[in-house]
């Protein structure tokens, strides 16, 4: 997973410049980087994956300290942070590369993902099924560093999660 206590979790929620900025303001979160999981090319580029020809969604990955944020926070984030109702979009940005997904990796964070699943579902929040996948994580490729830290280098950017 991570080195010296830290873990790693994997999430998908449209654009993945907005995911990982909201991710960065979780306190405990001590990295998040973008990248494309999920497909199947092997070394996917931005271009091909837009194409939604390989398979992956964006996805952010974070590294987290569980002494200081857990799983569950960090699931309730992404609840919050976009539409889980959405099918394979997020606002304006259409297309499977944007659909929702929760990449566990391990069963501890499969059965939690599970049950904030349910509870969103039966919660009475959303008007909406909710679409979120939750699936194995599998290779993560990490994105063209143009994309990492995006908002942070592009101050006027927008994204629609």
């Amino acid at each position: 997973m991570a080195s010296e206590g830290l873990k790693k979790a994997a999430f998908a929620a449209g654009c993945f410049w907005g995911v990982e900025a909201a991710f960065r303001r979780v306190a405990g979160v001590k990295e998040a980087v973008v990248g494309y999981t999920g497909g199947t090319t092997e070394n996917p580029t931005y271009k091909m994956v837009c194409t939604g020809k390989t398979g992956h969604a964006e996805t952010t990955e974070v590294t987290y300290d569980p002494s200081e944020v857990s799983y569950a926070q960090l699931l309730e984030a992404f609840w919050n942070m976009h539409d889980p109702t959405q099918v394979n979009r997020q606002g304006v940005d259409v297309g499977s590369q944007y659909r929702s997904v929760i990449f566990y990796y391990d069963e501890e964070q499969r059965a939690e993902a599970e049950r904030s699943k349910k509870e969103m579902e039966t919660s009475g929040r959303f008007r909406r099924a909710i679409a979120t996948q939750i699936v194995p994580a599998t290779m993560f490729w990490r994105a063209e560093d143009y994309h990492q830290r995006y908002f942070e280098k592009n101050k006027n950017a927008q994204c629609h999660i």
